[in-house]
């Protein structure tokens, strides 16, 4: 791992093979690992891990506290917020019909992954869909449409079969978390939040 430092003079962490168009735009403590690109007019947050051979951007902004496993590519389009999770080789598309042979770059949609989020390995989040704050996306799931904050859900199309808690941890059918004991209520059909005290 090399030293390297952006504009504020703040140190950030590169493999030697790792190739950033852009260093400037790399937060504090964040660490890029073996033969990943990350390209030009990116922003990644402080204390992020990128793992190996792993592509981002350009144009793509990723908060702090996320970590992208190896294998992934993150385009144009794709927003992570703070605390994100991207598991080994989950896939984000970024035109729904693109052909080979036909330009479509203009179709681009946007992608946003909320806040603690955890995209599970192999998965694929289709472009134009919003991944709810704390959901988390099984592996090999296949997200087709938005995802609910606390939402489980997985298979190909993704379905929701439960609610987890900030934790990670399957909530039970009072909304309990097994691991935390913090307390969820869906005072509206479809929508979890934290109960208050």
């Amino acid at each position: 791992m090399l030293k390297k430092y952006n504009y504020t003079g703040e140190v950030f962490f590169a493999h030697e093979s790792a190739i950033i168009d852009a260093p400037d735009n790399i937060g504090k403590d964040t660490k890029i690992w073996h033969f990943s690109h990350i390209l030009k007019d990116t922003i990644i947050g402080r204390n992020c891990i990128v793992g190996q051979n792993v592509m981002i951007g350009p144009e793509v902004e990723i908060g702090n506290n996320c970590k992208v496993q190896n294998n992934v590519s993150i385009y144009k389009g794709v927003e992570l917020a703070d605390d994100v999770f991207c598991g080994p080789s989950c896939v984000f598309t970024n035109v729904v019909s693109p052909r080979a042979f036909i330009e479509k770059k203009n179709e681009f949609l946007v992608t946003k992954v909320a806040r603690g989020a955890t995209i599970g390995a192999n998965a694929t989040i289709i472009c134009g869909v919003k991944v709810g704050e704390y959901s988390l996306i099984g592996a090999g799931s296949v997200v087709t449409r938005d995802v609910p904050s606390f939402a489980l859900v997985v298979g190909n199309p993704a379905r929701q079969i439960g609610w987890v808690g900030h934790f990670g941890e399957k909530l039970d059918k009072k909304l309990i978390c097994p691991a935390t004991g913090r307390r969820y209520e869906e005072k509206i059909p479809g929508t979890l939040k934290e109960k208050e005290n």
